[in-house]
């Protein structure tokens, strides 16, 4: 299990309209799941995050090059949009392993535009993988039962709803605080 996040170069923006969102997850649909298990998303303004488990018959170097195609054809996409040239993200992708915080990981994904001021509350971004966890809705690119399974996580989504804002931490002035860095 993995945390994989990755953010534009000098932290600018990587997603400039709803569509890019979108286009971002079909791209993570097409290239990462033959390889990966998407557990949790965020993608965010400036940057994403994922959860993703290996499948047992992973290649590292397909997987390599699955996540090489998906963030360069996605450049060239924003590129032409945007009427820009050059690198969109960072040069490296990075990857933690995250089986022993597999919990924590997955919650502090879906905190991330918390964090960052853009909502108030988790269900009011719409790029994560939270709603399709407390809403159950269907999700392509999430493998809940798996997700359930590793993460332990409750069944009940509002048991899981609650949870998911006891990880969270406050401190005096009601900004939340972590020990992680987006």
């Amino acid at each position: 299990m993995y945390h994989l996040y990755n953010r534009g170069n000098n932290r600018e923006p990587i997603f400039f309209e709803d569509k890019n969102y979108y286009y971002f997850l079909n791209k993570i649909k097409r290239h990462l799941l033959p390889h990966v298990d998407v557990l949790a998303y965020c993608l965010m303004p400036n940057h994403f995050h994922l959860q993703i488990h290996t499948k047992n018959n992973f290649d590292f170097v397909a997987y390599g090059n699955a996540l090489k195609i998906l963030l360069s054809s996605y450049t060239r996409g924003i590129n032409v949009q945007e009427g820009r040239t050059g690198s969109l993200f960072q040069q490296h992708t990075k990857k933690k392993v995250a089986t022993n915080y597999g919990f924590v990981c997955f919650h502090y994904i879906h905190q991330n535009p918390i964090r960052a001021g853009l909502v108030r509350k988790m269900e009011d971004w719409p790029y994560s993988s939270f709603n399709s966890y407390f809403k159950e809705l269907s999700d392509v690119i999430c493998n809940h039962s798996l997700a359930y399974e590793l993460l332990d996580l409750p069944a009940n989504s509002s048991e899981l709803y609650d949870i998911s804002y006891r990880v969270i931490n406050y401190n005096e002035s009601g900004s939340t605080t972590d020990s992680f860095s987006s």
